[in-house]
């Protein structure tokens, strides 16, 4: 958890800094997405590579999990966040529907996600809600829904007044920046549980296999700096 407090520092500064550069925006946009990508494809590859791919069968379905949540909860829900910074200039009601799109993209994949890992618990017979990992997997997951239920409520729904969605409006984008950065955190804290779990504790096979995951965090770091420098003007 520590890489997502240092992350958050980072952000803070790179906000101040965007703030009085706004012609920085596109270069900002393009690295989150580039990164982004790249953080989807060596997940792909990592799985495919060291894990031996991905089938919704046999030991394979656990890898559905993983490629799951990184496109769902870090890609997509990261994207989610930039649609008011990225097309600020377009119709409101534009930028709310394909903000409460990519939302749920990314609420419907992670629960694929979801699904495979606790199907492939029940038929290994192995514990559900074991870890630190899958408690944190959980509270994110149900945040997340919380969040966009609410978000539909007061943004979407008709029924909310003006002065009533404006009240709301700092709070709903402060958990969801928090929500963010919890997503990757967790989505840290399965890679490590991951690596532990697959290779145990003997140095050869960790300094043999754990290079992967390490660049994996620095890409995953690097984008959700990218992500939260383009995504601190939401508020402005």
């Amino acid at each position: 958890m520590g890489t997502v407090t240092y992350l958050c520092h980072l952000s803070m500064e790179s906000r101040a800094s965007m703030a009085s550069s706004p012609g920085a925006l596109p270069y900002y946009v393009a690295l989150s997405q580039v990164l982004g990508l790249m953080v989807v494809a060596m997940t792909g590859a990592w799985l495919g590579l060291y894990r031996g791919g991905i089938a919704w069968e046999d030991a394979l379905q656990f890898n559905v999990h993983p490629l799951c949540m990184v496109i769902g909860l870090v890609f997509l829900q990261g994207d989610a966040l930039l649609v008011y910074r990225v097309f600020r200039n377009e119709a409101k009601r534009t930028t709310k529907v394909l903000h409460g799109l990519l939302h749920v993209f990314a609420f419907i994949i992670a629960l694929v996600g979801l699904v495979a890992v606790f199907d492939y618990h029940r038929k290994q017979g192995y514990a559900d809600l074991y870890s630190l990992h899958s408690w944190c997997g959980m509270l994110v997951f149900v945040l997340c829904f919380v969040q966009w239920l609410v978000g539909f409520s007061f943004f979407l729904f008709p029924g909310a007044s003006f002065s009533l969605r404006s009240r709301y409006r700092p709070q709903h984008v402060f958990f969801g920046a928090t929500i963010f950065l919890l997503s990757v955190g967790t989505a840290l804290l399965g890679l490590k549980e991951a690596l532990l779990f697959k290779l145990g504790k003997t140095s050869n096979n960790l300094n043999g296999h754990s290079r992967p995951g390490d660049c994996w965090e620095l890409a995953v770091g690097e984008e959700t700096m990218a992500q939260e420098c383009v995504g601190g003007g939401l508020s402005g």
